[in-house]
């Protein structure tokens, strides 16, 4: 459960991109939509290798 403060007088728009926001960092709906179909443990190694190599490249490139 997600417990945003509210200090008084604070706009109730503020106060939900603060929820917006802590929602997104829990990363429920990523979890949920991964569930959703069944990968191979070896696509997802795979895909993992070549994030990596994607950053190493892009690092080496831009710094």
């Amino acid at each position: 459960m997600l417990i945003i403060p509210i200090r008084e007088g604070e706009n109730i728009d503020k106060a939900l991109k603060k929820y917006k926001r802590k929602f997104e960092k829990t990363g429920v709906v990523k979890k949920l939509r991964e569930k959703q179909q069944y990968t191979k443990k070896s696509v997802l190694r795979r895909n993992e290798i070549l994030r990596a190599a994607f950053r190493e490249r892009y690092i080496q490139n831009h710094f």
